[in-house]
């Protein structure tokens, strides 16, 4: 009767570990999935961020271009610009130079 006791007990506490350990194993495979579904969530972020760079580094040097564009623009029409300045200068003082001539004849 006592072994039988100690044997019911056994299987009771065997019984119990069973559980505690089937228990542990779903707890254990809820984090393994949660853990892998954080990872899923971090590639596709990563994947996110990384084309938003590309997309970035492309609007960049779009925008370099446009701005060597614009610079060269205003060089040549700084150039026109002074080469007008020099030309309406050159002609005002064609003309004062007329006009002086002209006083001097009347």
């Amino acid at each position: 009767k006592k072994e039988q006791l100690d044997d019911d007990h056994k299987k009771d506490y065997c019984a119990g570990q069973f559980d505690a350990s089937d228990d542990k194993k779903k707890a254990l495979e809820r984090e393994v999935s949660d853990e892998e579904a954080a990872i899923a969530t971090t590639k596709d972020a990563l994947q996110t961020t990384t084309e938003e760079m590309a997309a970035l580094e492309a609007a960049i040097k779009a925008l370099d271009e446009s701005v060597m564009e614009a610079t060269q623009t205003r060089k040549e029409e700084h150039a026109e610009y002074k080469e007008l300045i020099a030309t309406n200068t050159a002609a005002k003082e064609l003309l004062a130079f007329a006009k002086n001539r002209l006083n001097k004849f009347y």
